[in-house]
């Protein structure tokens, strides 16, 4: 790890990462509200949302869940036991002392958030971290390439089966395209989930 000695207790063992689309608030709310007190394990949520509801997501989880659920600030620190809604382009980064997020607006006509700059940014910490990515329900394909990243680094990756998904555009590239992806129906994710949590 490269951390310091006295950083060791704030940081997380496990991260989930989860990016959905089209579909995807209410399957997060189902994952978060599940989700016993996290302690060693930080869930970072990239959810396509338009700019500004973001904020009142995270107060609806925040409300019903038993940890905090807040969105990333630009220069944030990652702490263990939390749970951060991205918004705009989220990345992660290492400064001395810890690992922080950098935080800015999407371009025009990019995704809000990009779930592929979220992701791609954890595959330099797969050593540091057992990694958990999540493809949820939505259109397209964004998050795809980075979960094949992350994978080919050692990380799980989980999606939703046809069935489960509402629309089956990510988790579909996602079947198809990331090596050793395990596929799950909703109700088995939140388990997984849960499971990998405690």
């Amino acid at each position: 790890m490269f951390y310091p000695q006295n950083l060791k207790l704030s940081m997380p063992k496990k991260i989930v990462l989860i990016g959905a689309s089209t579909g995807g608030p209410g399957q997060i709310e189902k994952i978060v509200l599940a989700l016993d007190e996290l302690h060693d394990v930080t869930m970072v949520i990239a959810q396509h949302m338009a700019i500004g509801f973001t904020p009142s997501f995270a107060k609806r989880l925040q409300d019903r869940s038993k940890n905090q659920v807040s969105v990333i600030q630009n220069n944030e620190s990652l702490e263990s036991g939390r749970v951060y809604l991205c918004c705009g382009r989220t990345s992660l980064y290492k400064n001395a002392n810890a690992l922080m997020f950098s935080q800015s607006e999407s371009p025009r006509n990019s995704f809000n958030p990009d779930i592929n700059v979220l992701f791609n940014s954890f595959v330099p910490f797969t050593n540091d971290f057992e990694i958990l990515s999540v493809i949820l329900t939505g259109i397209g394909s964004d998050g795809v390439e980075a979960c094949k990243s992350l994978s080919e680094k050692g990380a799980s990756c989980l999606t939703e089966s046809e069935k489960s998904a509402i629309v089956d555009g990510m988790p579909s590239r996602a079947r198809k395209e990331v090596k050793n992806v395990k596929v799950q129906e909703m109700n088995e994710i939140v388990l997984t989930i849960k499971e990998f949590c405690g």
